[in-house]
């Protein structure tokens, strides 16, 4: 794609990465085929091809106007595009570069504003997890729609006390030690069996996704700073030299965060005190189904056998954005469990996409219910005994239009666990 940038734009940081993003693009249109939002909409410009042509005019001088805000705004962030695209158009990071320039030529609305705002400080903040007990506490006079948003209260069990000589670091998360303890739990209690210990820095917070993608970057990368800053001491040795000794890996079990900590060093990489750090971060940073080889093996002998079907549902933000894929199904198969994907749009966003189900419901439900339809014909006409995924978001959200269980796949292992223990 040729490009011709506009002088504000030309020998900016902005401005350099996003041409050269936007010269790998072919203009093929393969990515429309997988695109949510253009499968609902057919409108081009919801699409990552148009999306990239808006980007590509306000680059190249044009006036962005509120309508080209909406078309930025009504995509996911799934990154389906990029699994899709044969020239490696890295459209996540031009979109992130795309908002940022739109949103500081084109004022919202004051009642977007004030909710974009509600959401970027609330959901990071320490009165999100009062707030969540105090919903649960009164959720049954809640309305439908708030009731989707506040899960019901849940028992997290024990977390482990035994110690031992591996250790990794767990990012305990902003919203989900208040809506799902029991993954945080569940997780270190699996690998605990597994003889590795799960540690929890204290000062670690959001991973900064939230803000990020709100387009209040500044306040975003100050988060991935402050965890940073937390999670160095445990990996580096008393000398201060890093990777000598430590943790042996950052563990995520929400993918949604996993997939922006593995970012921290593209995000952070101009950045004088942070850049050497941030790549270091990111490449210690692990979901946790990359465990599963090791944790399948160790725990063979402990898992009891799961009857149960359980359809799985893989998140945009593993598949696509930290291009993992067939881990999670292959080895709790062989574990024991009955675990499937789904054979019909697996590849598709539930439509949960962090704040996307608050901000854009009409166009998340849709695909919230499409995805569930899918998933209850995982094994044919019987539906599924429980639905698992691998990110707090789509959990909540698929939660929400379903009555059959929805949870995180290292609480089903947990469960199997903890009854083979009981049997014994």
């Amino acid at each position: 794609m040729q490009t011709n940038l506009a002088p504000e734009y030309k020998g900016t940081a902005d401005g350099d990465a996003a041409e050269a993003i936007l010269r790998k693009c072919v203009h093929c249109g393969f990515c429309t085929a997988t695109c949510p939002t253009y499968q609902l909409l057919g409108d081009e410009l919801d699409g990552p091809r148009g999306r990239i042509y808006l980007m590509k005019q306000v680059l190249e001088g044009e006036t962005p106007t509120r309508k080209t805000q909406l078309h930025l705004d009504r995509c996911l962030t799934c990154r389906n595009c990029e699994t899709t695209c044969p020239s490696g158009v890295d459209y996540a990071h031009l979109l992130d570069i795309g908002r940022k320039l739109v949103d500081a030529k084109v004022p919202r609305p004051l009642g977007e504003t004030a909710l974009r705002w509600a959401l970027k400080e609330g959901l990071p903040s320490p009165l999100f997890a009062p707030a969540m007990k105090l919903g649960q506490l009164v959720r049954p006079l809640l309305s439908p729609a708030l009731q989707n948003k506040v899960p019901a209260k849940q028992e997290a069990g024990q977390w482990p006390t035994r110690r031992h000589a591996r250790q990794v670091l767990l990012l305990a998360g902003c919203v989900q030690p208040a809506m799902s303890p029991n993954i945080n739990r569940a997780t270190a209690r699996v690998f605990d069996a597994a003889g590795i210990q799960t540690v929890i820095a204290p000062k670690a917070g959001c991973c900064g996704a939230v803000k990020f993608h709100l387009n209040d970057q500044d306040g975003g990368k100050s988060e991935m700073r402050a965890n940073i800053d937390a999670w160095w001491p445990y990996v580096q040795d008393e000398s201060g030299k890093p990777g000598a000794a430590g943790v042996e890996a950052i563990l995520m079990n929400a993918s949604g965060c996993g997939v922006t900590v593995k970012d921290y060093g593209h995000i952070l990489r101009d950045d004088p005190a942070y850049a050497a750090k941030a790549a270091r971060i990111s490449a210690l940073t692990k979901d946790v189904s990359e465990w599963l080889p090791e944790l399948s093996v160790k725990l063979r002998d402990q898992v009891q056998a799961h009857t149960a079907t359980i359809a799985y549902h893989p998140p945009c933000t593993l598949q696509h954005g930290q291009k993992l894929r067939g881990g999670v199904e292959q080895y709790l198969g062989e574990l024991g469990f009955n675990v499937k994907v789904t054979g019909c749009e697996a590849h598709l966003c539930c439509g949960s996409a962090g704040t996307y189900s608050v901000l854009n419901p009409v166009l998340s439900y849709q695909l919230r219910d499409r995805k569930l339809g899918h998933l209850n014909e995982t094994f044919g006409e019987a539906k599924p005994d429980v639905i698992v995924s691998a990110n707090i978001g789509c959990i909540t959200h698929l939660q929400s239009g379903t009555a059959t269980p929805v949870r995180h796949w290292i609480e089903v292992l947990d469960e199997a666990l903890q009854k083979s223990l009981s049997n014994q």
